[in-house]
């Protein structure tokens, strides 16, 4: 993970820790109680982590591993984990990310496709969104032929309240280049059910 150390948040962690003292007492809690009198520091602490991503540049990530390669087929890295927050009710959705991408001269260090779902990921996100970034990332760091990224989510704002359906699962996905033919999608797609 890129986020190590809250060092230097001392301001920020008072100021949300400030919040959920104030949210512990709206909702009727006593956050003198023992099992809650350390919580907003806790929560604090976890929400700066989890959102951690605004203050990394997945570009820069990608740049820093990027080799002149003369591979033109696909490359595919899939079932990469990631958990986020939805921005509209900050709940988390979590799932896995597959990613295509066809060469034009550079490849990428594979371990960096990751880095950047999670950068992306610990952001407060709608699924449209973060699959759109991912892809955009990843055709302005390695100008590929093309890009493709699919993700599978379950949210929990549609699991925990609302209309509390377990299961779902939203998929989206987007594409540039080559992967605007239909065949190339379907070949990934088949790619992502058989390896």
């Amino acid at each position: 993970m890129y986020i190590t150390t809250l060092e230097g948040k001392q301001a920020e962690i008072e100021a949300l820790k400030s919040n959920v003292e104030t949210m512990l007492d709206i909702i009727g809690e006593d956050r003198h109680r023992e099992g809650l009198q350390r919580t907003p520091e806790r929560v604090a602490k976890s929400l700066l982590q989890l959102v951690g991503g605004y203050s990394a540049d997945p570009i820069s990530v990608l740049n820093s591993a990027k080799f002149t390669e003369q591979y033109a087929k696909p490359v595919i890295v899939k079932n990469i984990e990631f958990y986020s927050l939805c921005e509209h009710h900050i709940l988390p959705f979590f799932g896995k990310v597959h990613i295509a991408y066809i060469p034009d001269g550079y490849i990428v260090g594979l371990s960096k496709i990751p880095r950047v779902v999670d950068i992306l990921s610990h952001r407060l996100q709608v699924q449209e969104r973060f699959t759109r970034e991912i892809c955009q990332c990843i055709q302005g760091a390695l100008q590929p032929r093309g890009v493709m990224v699919a993700v599978e989510a379950q949210h929990m704002c549609m699991q925990m309240r609302g209309i509390e359906k377990q299961g779902a699962v939203t998929v989206t996905y987007d594409y540039t280049g080559e992967y605007q033919d239909e065949s190339l999608r379907n070949e990934f797609l088949k790619a992502l059910k058989a390896l």
